[in-house]
């Protein structure tokens, strides 16, 4: 099936190059596209020096509006399969085939690359994945998705909710609420063991600060997500 690799990236100078160069290398079976999320640093000059596939925003829409961006680049392309694989090297593009082989077999519509079914790799810290649990079981009550690494950027989706996303994906901190918004449309969502990286260059953008905003910001989405429904009533997804 065709497949499409969604790479957004914010100021990933410093990543960039080895990300994109792996994958070329050693995965050319899979399409990419990069998502520059008006990008501050030399993110996209290293991307037209290389002569790299990517899309530049005009302004800076966040982690939901870049990941958007390449679901309706995937939707317009025709693709089947669209992975989405974060530009800061935390991700092992290794485990692509293990993250789209349930869809592959139709046994799932979303699967999750979850560095928590085995505790192999880089856990990150014991305070953010007290808030992770926590929000994994916010979404359980939610809407019955049982999910362990709700955070996760690494995961797959299949041609419908391509569609499903292209139309529709949130914003600021998406990942937890995409999960909802799909589980609450019919979506069968399904995790998957992987290994991840710690970033070893350049700096993440949640800090203390923004940690506890995510916390609250994401805990409310959900909420509210459960409350109205979120269903495309009157939509054929």
């Amino acid at each position: 099936m065709k497949t499409l690799i969604i790479i957004p990236a914010y100021n990933e100078a410093e990543n960039i190059k080895n990300v994109v160069d792996n994958l070329a290398e050693n995965f050319p079976q899979y399409d990419y596209v990069i998502v520059n999320d008006s990008s501050k640093d030399d993110t996209e000059m290293i991307c037209r020096q290389n002569n790299y596939n990517y899309l530049s925003l005009p302004i800076n829409l966040g982690i939901g509006g870049g990941v958007q961006t390449g679901y309706k680049y995937a939707l317009e392309h025709g693709y089947d399969i669209a992975v989405q694989h974060d530009g800061d090297g935390q991700h092992d593009p290794a485990y692509i085939e293990k993250v789209i082989q349930p869809i592959l077999d139709g046994k799932a519509d979303i699967v999750i690359g979850s560095r928590f079914l085995l505790g192999e790799g880089f856990q990150s810290s014991a305070s953010r994945r007290a808030g992770i649990r926590f929000l994994s079981a916010l979404i359980r009550v939610s809407c019955g998705a049982r999910v362990k690494d709700v955070t996760s950027g690494f995961r797959a989706v299949n041609g419908r909710y391509i569609k499903f996303y292209a139309e529709d994906y949130p914003s600021d901190y998406p990942e937890p609420e995409a999960i909802v918004t799909a589980s609450l449309n019919g979506a069968r969502v399904q995790e998957v063991p992987v290994q991840m990286r710690e970033r070893r260059r350049g700096v993440s953008s949640i800090n203390l600060k923004r940690s506890v905003y995510y916390m609250v910001k994401v805990s409310i989405a959900i909420l509210v997500c459960r409350i109205t429904g979120r269903k495309r009533r009157g939509k054929e997804i």
